[in-house]
């Protein structure tokens, strides 16, 4: 695990340090600080992170400029702000988790632990309004509500739209399932699908089967989501 804490304040940047070390232990391969936004996007852009922990006021500077230039990228962020009447606007970008400032021991733990749940707590169905990708050097937001499926690309996820164009997300299938909301549902080991756009299982010869989108498009299920997904679509 590589985590990049960008906090101005070096009181709590250094107790910020000894949280994270004390929760991820021998799991750590490396943590560094940034005091301000230009050496932040050095750092992001050079040696990408696993985790970004980012405060929203650096030294007068907005952190949402920060934020904004990397909502694309492969890692999840944290905010740690006091500045909560933000998080509804962070949540949109595709944040892990909102942590207000001042935060407890406990409460950092909570929002670290969503890295590795395996069935991580979902934020309100309004949190997460769109996805960032890349596109010739700059950000294009694909509003989730355009999404027919998301494919799992290796580290990549490639995100399938309603009007059939295809965009190539930076962020994998496994770390999208943790930021959607749970209208989501992870129907394959390679397929995240918006449970709206499922019109009906298939039940194929050999116990195996597929979902019907209801563009005509047939996408595997796989046996182990099955049932779960049965009772979803009732």
């Amino acid at each position: 695990m590589k985590i990049l804490i960008v906090e101005d304040e070096a009181r709590i940047a250094r107790r910020l340090e000894r949280m994270t070390h004390d929760y991820f232990g021998p799991q750590l391969a490396s943590l560094s600080s940034c005091e301000s936004l230009p050496t932040a996007l050095h750092a992001l852009t050079t040696a990408a992170p696993d985790l970004l922990l980012l405060d929203l006021n650096l030294n007068g500077q907005d952190g949402f400029d920060l934020l904004k230039s990397v909502a694309a990228g492969a890692f999840h962020t944290i905010i740690i702000s006091a500045y909560t009447d933000k998080a509804i606007t962070a949540f949109a970008y595709g944040v892990l988790d909102f942590v207000p400032k001042p935060f407890t021991e406990e409460r950092l733990a909570q929002a670290f632990a969503r890295l590795t749940a395996a069935t991580p707590a979902r934020k309100p169905e309004s949190a997460l309004q769109f996805l960032a990708v890349k596109k010739q050097g700059s950000l294009s937001l694909i509003d989730i509500k355009d999404i027919r499926y998301i494919k799992g690309a290796g580290i990549y996820a490639e995100l399938h739209l309603q009007n059939g164009k295809k965009e190539l997300h930076d962020k994998s299938l496994e770390k999208l399932a943790q930021l959607l909301p749970g209208s989501f549902k992870r129907i394959h080991k390679s397929y995240l699908v918006p449970i709206a756009q499922a019109e009906k299982i298939i039940v194929q010869e050999g116990s195996s089967y597929q979902l019907l989108l209801k563009n005509g498009e047939l996408i595997p299920i796989g046996r182990s989501r099955y049932k779960e997904l049965r009772s979803k679509m009732g």
